[in-house]
């Protein structure tokens, strides 16, 4: 705000000074990968109840 640097070049400076992804790792980020893996887990058990509580009920 006050003299400082646009947004834009500051975002520019701190993307140059990351270093490089490495090859085969697609989550940089600890809890992006903790929330994809939950959700695929969630929606797999989650068919998996359906599937059971629908052939409790004989309804499949």
């Amino acid at each position: 705000m006050f003299h400082s640097k646009p947004i834009e070049e500051r975002i520019a400076e701190r993307q140059a000074n990351r270093p490089d992804l490495k090859e085969g790792k697609h989550f940089e980020h600890g809890p992006a990968k903790f929330i994809f893996i939950f959700v695929i887990v969630f929606v797999v058990i989650g068919h998996l109840a359906g599937l059971l509580l629908l052939m409790a009920l004989d309804l499949h």
